[in-house]
């Protein structure tokens, strides 16, 4: 790829040269949304990238930031991407045996750290990372402690040296699109991260396909809500930046009902999660309203769903239809949509499944919801929905540039100039990811229909992922627990689940003398499980065994089994493996249980 528009460290300076004054980027401070200008953002980013020289940061040396999202997280990424280092970002939920895991396989230097307790973990891995030379504190909150190893963001950017921009200007004359630009470490199926080594000619691959898929410009505003660790928010940050348009950075992700009425997006990227939650509470409030309102509702929800099918048809509503939608768009749709700020052209959606009934919903209320599917190695979005003819049960239609096909065991194979140079270090598992003939094995199994659509049908590989998009390694979730000797057997639930949850085969040798000590009264194994003194023991010595796991991996709920696991029952192979798929279908009831209690909706 020569064409250098592409490439976007230069498309971002030719943005920061030309905006001026226009907003490129906003935050909030205290009850204030305040405003980063092009110009603003650009000094930023340079004073950075010299501070970076005065430190001796070298071609294609390593970079990490360990933050929530903030206007820092993006000035520390470009001034390191401008030097044509490499940015290794690191999730802010992640504990400090992660983060050091991936800070000395990824060989990084400098430490960019956006909150108190990212800086308190990485202090506490220094002395085990051995390249780490410096930790930066992004925020001026953040107390150092006096660690000798740690410099304030102010403080180290007075270190930029103006002799240092001739160095500045050679380094952004060589860009090109061959070298690294990130690495992105994504959870492999036995916990061991993997370093997805992505360059600029992938970046460049999905700025040209978005741009001949979707509709972007200047005025529009995203509000930047999932983590810019993941490839997903990332990648959309680069495209929004890339065309000019205003990024919003949510810190706090507690916040977002009130980012959206105050910010008012255009567009925004979510997780299925994220529209589970809205649809669900409507629903509730609708249950709980006069049959007239119910009624109303309905109605308004079918006539915005007939002229969702007319718009993806192309085809005109009738007269008596365009005069039904704007009285239901008046009295009901707005309302539903002020819910998001009101202003929404379209809503990126991907980091899992949609269910079907979610999706014709938000489109029947006018949110252009626009699932996708992608990878961390693909550069995030391979197929997504398009405006017109997409099937609700897909992931959408190929993206521009990116070859889509089944291969054995109907698995869905990718190959094009999104997806990744292959795993940092790993040759092993680069080799084994990819097929004879280039094409990535994504480990989900689908098939495509005659219209383009691209349908997933069941996970080859045992890695799972949740609703809202974070990947569980489920056996080292079960190792981490299953170690306790009250504990026979542990199969984790996860994939497309809004949280994680088990089914547990005590150890019944222990927990029948553990029963008999305490005098536990019980007929049989069913009553012994359910016993309130037996459910809370497992609850704390479950809760204990998972601390160092983080937040999204840890067990919110499980189910204590009477009876084990078998290879009679065709729940374990000859091997003793879980069989998942019959375990899940055996206890769907179990299952189903875990999550549809009111009580503990999450």
């Amino acid at each position: 790829m020569a064409n250098l528009d592409f490439h976007i460290v230069k498309r971002i300076r030719d943005q920061i040269a030309n905006g001026s004054d226009r907003i490129a980027l906003k935050h909030k401070v205290g009850n204030m949304w305040n405003g980063i200008s092009w110009k603003q953002f650009g000094q930023q980013v340079d004073s950075l990238s010299l501070a970076l020289l005065a430190h001796g940061i070298r071609v294609q040396d390593k970079i990490g930031i360990f933050s929530n999202n903030m206007p820092q997280w993006t000035v520390a990424d470009f001034a390191a991407l401008q030097l044509r280092a490499v940015t290794v970002p690191i999730y802010p939920t992640n504990t400090a045996a992660q983060s050091a895991y991936i800070l000395q396989d990824a060989d990084v230097r400098i430490l960019f750290v956006g909150e108190q307790p990212q800086f308190d973990a990485a202090v506490s891995i220094y002395d085990q990372c051995e390249q780490l030379e410096l930790i930066v504190a992004m925020s001026d909150e953040i107390e150092l402690g006096g660690f000798e190893h740690a410099i304030g963001w102010q403080q180290f950017i007075a270190n930029a040296q103006a002799e240092q921009q001739a160095e500045l200007d050679e380094r952004l004359s060589q860009a090109n699109f061959d070298d690294l630009l990130t690495l992105i470490y994504t959870s492999g199926t036995t916990g061991q991260p993997k370093g997805v080594m992505l360059d600029y000619a992938n970046i460049a691959a999905q700025l040209e396909g978005h741009d001949q898929r979707l509709s972007l410009s200047e005025s529009d505003v995203s509000l930047c809500f999932l983590p810019l660790s993941h490839v997903f928010e990332r990648a959309w940050t680069f495209y929004v930046l890339y065309k000019g348009a205003t990024n919003c950075y949510l810190q706090d992700t507690m916040q977002v009902r009130d980012a959206l009425s105050e910010v008012r997006p255009t567009v925004m990227c979510a997780v299925p999660r994220f529209y589970e939650k809205i649809f669900s509470a409507i629903h509730e409030k609708v249950a709980k309203a006069p049959f007239i309102r119910k009624v109303l509702f309905t109605w308004a929800v079918n006539m915005g769903a007939k002229m969702a099918v007319c718009h993806q048809e192309g085809r005109k509503p009738s007269l008596m239809l365009k005069k039904s939608y704007a009285l239901a768009d008046k009295l009901v749709l707005s309302k539903l949509r002020a819910l998001l700020g009101g202003k929404i052209n379209f809503m990126p959606c991907g980091g899992a499944k949609l269910d079907e009934t979610i999706g014709r919903f938000f489109h029947a209320i006018g949110i252009n919801v626009k699932l996708g599917y992608g990878m961390t190695e693909t550069t995030a979005t391979v197929s997504c929905w398009d405006d017109k003819c997409f099937n609700p049960d897909s992931i959408g239609m190929s993206m521009p540039g990116a070859q889509v096909k089944i291969g054995e065991n109907n698995e869905i194979l990718v190959r094009g100039p999104m997806v990744m140079r292959g795993y940092y270090k790993m040759p092993e598992e680069t080799a084994k990811t990819f097929d004879e003939h280039g094409f990535l094995k994504t480990g989900d199994a689908g098939h495509i229909d005659e219209n383009g659509n691209v349908f997933i049908t069941d996970r080859i590989k045992e890695l799972m992922k949740t609703s809202n998009g974070k990947y569980i390694a489920p056996q080292m979730v079960e190792g981490t627990i299953g170690k306790d000797h009250f504990i026979e057997q542990i199969a984790v639930i996860a994939d497309t689940r809004k949280f994680v949850s088990a089914l547990i085969v005590p150890c019944y040798d222990s927990l029948e003398e553990y029963a008999k000590e305490l005098n536990i009264k019980y007929h049989d194994r069913v009553e012994l499980v359910k016993h309130h003194q037996i459910v809370e023991m497992l609850e704390k010595r479950v809760n204990d065994l998972q601390k160092e796991l983080a937040k999204f991996e840890q067990v919110k709920k499980f189910k204590l089994l009477p009876k084990a696991f078998s290879m009679d029952d065709g729940e374990l192979t000859p091997t003793q493996k879980l069989r998942r798929k019959v375990i899940n279908d055996k206890y769907q009831d179990e299952i189903e249980e875990m999550y549809n209690d009111k009580a503990d909706k999450k």
